[in-house]
């Protein structure tokens, strides 16, 4: 399994790669060493999406970056690799994700938008539902970050194009990554938030700590009233899937050590010192 893992990443990295040429199935699944129909439904079941889909997310994401730099639609067209501008429209009304099996499994089905940028903190991702910001990660490849997506709403529809929600989301992750580069303030947006009850009121919290305040575990359990449940609330911390936007960064542990960050201890510290410098050392 780990096997078929590591090819399939290595095919999505070979797409961002090569995103505006012309990939065929084939010519990825010789490269991968299976069956084109292997490398369909498998690629499908860990990223929710097909090679030719996931291609064309990238292509879309780019040309939106393009047409921010100031780029003419039809240049930013040609130059993600879209043959016309009609082919552009085709994918733009195109629902990607949700397999057959997970249909079979009865789980929820969300539709959900989401958009890839570079920050100064690196890659992320921002994906939300109709009623706000549902997924906000970190991550070294695009891959990577579509599929903790994919991971973690694997039942959804997946939408990388520019309709309502998404263009809403456009801004949402621009006001984000101005934050990040401090460049514009904290943005307050819509969450939808998906998680127990405990949970939920553990993140609601986290987002009442100020800017530039930590607090320790033990201290977030007895502000939510349940002071013996300080690691429930570690644990709350860690399943919390919208970075930033929920600070479970400015939560450190009892003895004042950082502790653990989903994204990695080196984003944590910066953050930290983004949003109090003459604190952290």
């Amino acid at each position: 399994m780990a096997e078929i893992q590591a090819r399939l990443l290595q095919i999505a990295h070979t797409i961002e790669a090569n995103a505006d040429e012309t990939l065929s199935l084939e010519q990825l699944a010789k490269q991968a060493a299976v069956s084109p129909y292997y490398l369909q439904r498998k690629f499908r079941e860990m990223f929710g999406i097909s090679p030719r889909e996931y291609q064309n997310a990238i292509r879309i994401q780019r040309m939106k970056q393009l047409l921010r730099q100031g780029d003419t639609v039809s240049g930013a067209i040609y130059a993600v690799g879209f043959g016309s501008g009609s082919r552009v429209y085709e994918q733009v009304n195109q629902k990607i994700g949700m397999t057959p099996s997970d249909y079979r499994s009865g789980g929820q089905d969300m539709h959900i938008a989401f958009a890839v940028r570079e920050t100064v903190f690196g890659l992320l991702i921002m994906a939300a539902t109709e009623r706000g910001v549902c997924f906000v990660h970190f991550g070294e490849s695009i891959a990577s970050l579509i599929q903790a997506l994919h991971t973690e709403f694997p039942n959804a529809l997946l939408d990388p194009t520019p309709d309502a929600v998404s263009a809403e989301l456009d801004l949402w992750i621009e006001a984000l990554e101005l934050y990040l580069a401090s460049r514009g303030p904290r943005p307050d947006l819509p969450l939808h938030l998906r998680g127990t009850a405990f949970q939920v009121s553990v993140w609601k919290f986290l987002m009442s700590i100020k800017e530039g305040q930590t607090m320790s575990y033990k201290q977030v359990a007895e502000g939510i009233g349940s002071p013996k449940s300080y690691r429930a609330v570690a644990n709350a911390c860690g399943a919390n899937h919208i970075a930033v936007l929920i600070p479970c960064h400015r939560v450190l542990r009892g003895d004042g050590q950082r502790g653990g960050y989903r994204w990695g201890e080196e984003r944590k510290v910066r953050l930290l010192e983004k949003e109090n410098p003459r604190k952290i050392t």
